[in-house]
Order: structure tokens, then C-alpha cells, then sequence
């Protein structure tokens, strides 16, 4: 069975265009296409469903990309005055990317992905979804597996579309936590009032009751992140006492073999003592050089809020802003193939996530084999067209809105 041969997904255009007709939502909707060899071609518009499936079949692209709706045509652009061609409509999106994981997931690098290192995402997950529904009130989430090494999120309610980039950057702003580049080692900075040590905001603490859970399991016995010497500096970033600083880089950097959760342990012993200390009324020498207005914040409020903030550096969804930001942004559409791995940009349920495995993905290979197994059983091969869609849907469900319920 030739695969040129099979209608593209209604299904998704009909996500796209909200309408069964064609409305502006779809024609003036910019699709880009990969063709062999690198081949970029953008602002590509079409006005029927049909036409996009003709150019589609002629270009045989590697993959297509979906862009914002503009204020005209963009297949017209260069024939329109400078200025007139503007984005107006945008799915709200997201992009996660395993690679931002790198520093911390010890089972895969670069461009692996294993069903191990997912958990973060899958947490990631979690924490993102429930956030943009209980604080933002978005009801129509699309996650979607981008084929490789990470996820993406499409949200459709009316409110996200018109989102222009400025309230887009805000948002993202409100959302993300770990920033900085590589050189910088601590990237969480949330707290705010004196000595540094308020409470989470209740919005950030609800996220942290997620990610505390699987802390344990995935940072401390899965991935074993601090067993890498450039993690557990992280950890001693965040204390302020400079004695017990020192004293645990020196007994880390004795005994390389020490475990993560070891190592946890040590400083969950090592901020138990200072409580006590606190309590009989002593100060370390390094406590009490301290900045007069930190020495008045309880030991007990600052250690809290560090190993709060350490399992927020680990745990929070690393997020590629620039991806949210704009409205002009591409992002591969939902059920390509990709041109690497093979496997299909499938829908994720956030309810099941944690038992998506990233390496059973279908691949085009396996459903052109089912298909064509099918066709065989029921000798109707050259009618068989019209099925796919559905035959797809079977593996994960159709594309669209998530429940509400």
C-alpha cells in the first residue's frame, strides 16, 4: 500500500479550524514544510482542506509545522505592503525538551530518551497541566509526544488564542522557575521578604507538593543525580552556613562512592544539628558573621525553605520559553512522523502519563505494515484510505480537546 495515497487526518484540521467549513482559523493559518535536503518553506496557506492534502502529497515533506492564524493569507505575503502581515490568533504552547534535563538524569544524554529518564517529564506534566487548569482556568489541553526526546502542549480555549505575545511573556514569566545558563549553579530564586525565606506563594506550593512525592524515587534512587560532583555543589549553594558547607564538600569529596540519598541524608543531619544548636542558644562562628537581618531568620525557615527550593531546581518543568513567548513560533504538528526515530507525535492522557514509554511509540513503519495487514484481511486494500485516521486513533485516541471531566 503507497502511504502518498492516504488522506491527511481530518480530524486534526478540524482541531485546528474549530468549524466544519474552512473559516479563517484554517485559511489564514500558516503551515512550514521540511523537505529533503534541509529544504525550509514557510507561510504556506491554503484555502481548503483539499488543497493542503494535494500540496502535502506533491511535496512529500519530512514533516510540517503549524503557525499562528494571521491577518492575511500567508502564502501572500510578498505581495503585501510591510507591516500588513501580522500574527493575531496562536494556540498557547508549550515545549518540553529532555535535553534541559541533561545535567540531572544520569540514564540517557543528548538526544536519548529511555522510559527511566520520562519521569521527569512525566512530572513535568503534571505540574504544568494542573497549573494552566486551576490558575488559569484552560480547559483544552492537547499533549502531545514530539517523537523524540520531549512533549509538546497545545491549548485551545478562546482566551489562550488571543493571547497577544506580551501577555504571553508574562505568563511564561509567572510559570517558569529554574532559570540560568550552565554557569550558573543556582537557578531557583522564589522567595522574597526578609532573609529570603517566605513561604512558597500558594500557587508554587501546590506545584511542590507534586514534585516532593517523586523527589525521592526518581532524583535520589532512580537517577542518582548527586552522585555527579557538579549536583551536589548545587546542594550546598543553597545552604548559608559556610562551617556546614565546608564540612560536607570535604566528607563528599572523601568518599566519591557516596550515594544521593546518602548524601541527603547527610544534609538532613547536618540541618538537624543546626536546629539544636539554635534551640541551646549557640551560633557557629560562620552564623554569626552572617548579615544582621539573616541572623534574626530561624535556622529552622531558612534549611526548610532550601531543601524546598532544591527540589524545585530538580523537579520544576524546565520550560523553552522562547517556544510560549512568541505567536510567529512553529511547532510540529500533532501525528507527524518524525523524520528521525520514525515514531508517530501521538496524543498523552496527563491521567496516564507516568506509563507513557517513550520506545513503544508506534512508528510509521509498524502501522504501514498493519495497514497493509488489514487491506489484506479484508481485500479492500485500495479503499482503505479513508480509515487510517481512525485505524491511528485506536493506538491513542482522537485528537482534540481534552475532557473537561
Amino acid at each position: 500500500m503507497q502511504i502518498q495515497n492516504e488522506p491527511i487526518s481530518e480530524d486534526v484540521m478540524g482541531w485546528l479550524n474549530h468549524e466544519h467549513v474552512p473559516s479563517k482559523m484554517f485559511t489564514h493559518r500558516e503551515f512550514a514544510f521540511t523537505l529533503p535536503g534541509d529544504i525550509y518553506l514557510r507561510y504556506n496557506s491554503f484555502m481548503t482542506m483539499e488543497d493542503f492534502r494535494k500540496q502535502v502529497l506533491k511535496l512529500l515533506p519530512s514533516r510540517f509545522e503549524i503557525g499562528a492564524v494571521y491577518s492575511a493569507m500567508p502564502k501572500d505575503k510578498k505581495t503585501l505592503r510591510p507591516g500588513v502581515l501580522q500574527p493575531i490568533l496562536r494556540e498557547l504552547v508549550f515545549d518540553i525538551d529532555m535535553t534541559d534535563y541533561d545535567s540531572i538524569r544520569t540514564c540517557c544524554s543528548g538526544k536519548g530518551i529511555c522510559k527511566r529518564c520520562w519521569g521527569f517529564i512525566a512530572v513535568a506534566v503534571v505540574v504544568l497541566d494542573s497549573a494552566l487548569r486551576n490558575q488559569f482556568g484552560f480547559r483544552n489541553l492537547l499533549w502531545v509526544y514530539s517523537g523524540r526526546r520531549g512533549i509538546h502542549l497545545w491549548i485551545s480555549d478562546p482566551e489562550a488564542l488571543a493571547l497577544t505575545d506580551d501577555q504571553r511573556k508574562s505568563l511564561m514569566g509567572w510559570l517558569e522557575v529554574v532559570k540560568g545558563g550552565k554557569e550558573q549553579m543556582k537557578k531557583v530564586n522564589v522567595r522574597f521578604g526578609k532573609g529570603g525565606v517566605s513561604p512558597l506563594h500558594p500557587a508554587l506550593n501546590a506545584a511542590f507538593q507534586h514534585l516532593k512525592s517523586s523527589f525521592y524515587e526518581l532524583v535520589l534512587q532512580d537517577q542518582d543525580s548527586f552522585s555527579e560532583e557538579d549536583n551536589w555543589k548545587v546542594l550546598l549553594e543553597y545552604l548559608t552556613d559556610a562551617d556546614m558547607k565546608r564540612n560536607l564538600r570535604e566528607d563528599w569529596a572523601a568518599d566519591l562512592n557516596r550515594t544521593s540519598e546518602e548524601k541527603w541524608d547527610d544534609l538532613r543531619k547536618a540541618m538537624t544539628a543546626a536546629k539544636h544548636k539554635e534551640k541551646k542558644g549557640h551560633a557557629t562562628k560562620s552564623e554569626a558573621q552572617k548579615d544582621p537581618n539573616e541572623i534574626n531568620v530561624p535556622v529552622t525557615d531558612r534549611y526548610t525553605a532550601a531543601m524546598e527550593d532544591i527540589i524545585l531546581e530538580f523537579m520544576y518543568p524546565r520550560l523553552d520559553s522562547e517556544v510560549t513567548k512568541h505567536r510567529n513560533h512553529l511547532l510540529k504538528a500533532p501525528f507527524c512522523v518524525h523524520p528521525n526515530t520514525g515514531r508517530v507525535c501521538v496524543p498523552v492522557e496527563p491521567e496516564h502519563v507516568f506509563d507513557f514509554d517513550p520506545e513503544k511509540v508506534p512508528t510509521v513503519q509498524q502501522l504501514i505494515k498493519e495497514l497493509d495487514q488489514l487491506g489484506s484481511e479484508t481485500h479492500h486494500s485500495g479503499e482503505l484510505g479513508e480509515d487510517v485516521p481512525k485505524i491511528i486513533c485506536q493506538y491513542h485516541g482522537p485528537p482534540g480537546y481534552e475532557s473537561d471531566e
